[in-house]
């Protein structure tokens, strides 16, 4: 479906089929004319990406809370399609787990096929932006906190949604997140490190970007544990609201087989981030990034 500048584009189940459809006030419109209200829609991931890409550590105000530092360019984690989710889907939290975390954040969505660009040319290869929430499963951190597999790649843990907007400047953006409509994630792209140009560029030095691949791009501070029940909203200047529920899984983690969750420091004080109660004290066991303080005896 051709788009102008400033349309934004949703993916939805119409009539029980993927349908895409743009965006006009509070009624979506496909191609053949037929309209659905915003509040009757069933969404679906605004793209089909290839791959979820993510970014560990972006902006100063989450490096702050855990009193790190940044290394001189980026590191990235990757999670599995499976984890895709949409606007209103529900984010499972597994029976037998409780460290479930929000992070709210800007998504890249590619809109060519990328390799070996300068970040000066990777507008070119941008198709424009939408919302996630790069949910967090800490309780298996203990064991994959390398990969961050099981941690961030578990099923429905990456929300991404309502709607594609084309060229949105992401240049000084609010983004906050709510939990049951009290904010805790407020903060600006200003404050972000490397900005969406550099972080394409940068992946696509080595791995092929295809259409519709996407990159979460870093969360603010104060990123903290959900409970089944709880609502939560990512709101991003200029994107919209992405908007998600969170619910115990049917089934608890089995036992029989693999590491089980955790409790551990390194799970508690992830977790917790500001919140941990020796944060400023010692470091975490397994900390990515070199901390700037000094263990106090």
């Amino acid at each position: 479906m051709p788009v102008s500048k400033n349309v934004e584009t949703r993916r939805i189940l119409l009539d029980g089929y993927p349908a895409e459809v743009v965006r006009h006030g509070d009624v979506l419109v496909a191609g053949d004319g037929r309209e659905v209200a915003i509040a009757d829609a069933t969404h679906l991931a605004p793209v089909e990406p290839t791959k979820i890409i993510a970014v560990h550590l972006n902006f100063q105000s989450r490096t702050d809370e855990f009193m790190t530092k940044l290394p001189p360019a980026p590191t990235y984690f990757h999670k599995p399609i499976t984890a895709l989710n949409s606007h209103h889907g529900d984010v499972v939290r597994p029976q037998g787990c409780k460290w479930l975390n929000y992070e709210g954040e800007i998504v890249i969505v590619i809109g060519r096929t990328c390799r070996n660009i300068s970040p000066k040319d990777a507008a070119d290869y941008i198709a424009g932006y939408t919302i996630g929430n790069d949910y967090g499963l800490h309780d298996f951190r203990d064991t994959d906190a390398g990969s961050m597999l099981r941690v961030k790649g578990s099923d429905t843990l990456a929300p991404v949604g309502p709607g594609l907007v084309r060229n949105w400047d992401f240049r000084n953006k609010q983004i906050r997140t709510l939990v049951n409509g009290v904010v805790k994630q407020d903060d600006n792209t200003k404050n972000m490190e490397w900005d969406m140009h550099y972080l394409v560029a940068d992946i696509a030095r080595t791995i092929t970007l295809v259409p519709g691949d996407i990159l979460f791009s870093g969360t603010p501070a104060f990123s903290r544990p959900v409970q089944p029940g709880d609502l939560v909203e990512v709101e991003v200047e200029g994107l919209g609201m992405l908007s998600n529920r969170i619910v115990e899984g049917p089934t608890p983690i089995r036992t029989d087989v693999g590491a089980q969750p955790t409790e551990s420091e390194e799970v508690i004080s992830t977790a917790l981030g500001g919140d941990w109660e020796f944060r400023g004290i010692r470091t975490p066991s397994k900390d990515l990034y070199p901390s700037r303080i000094e263990e106090k005896k």
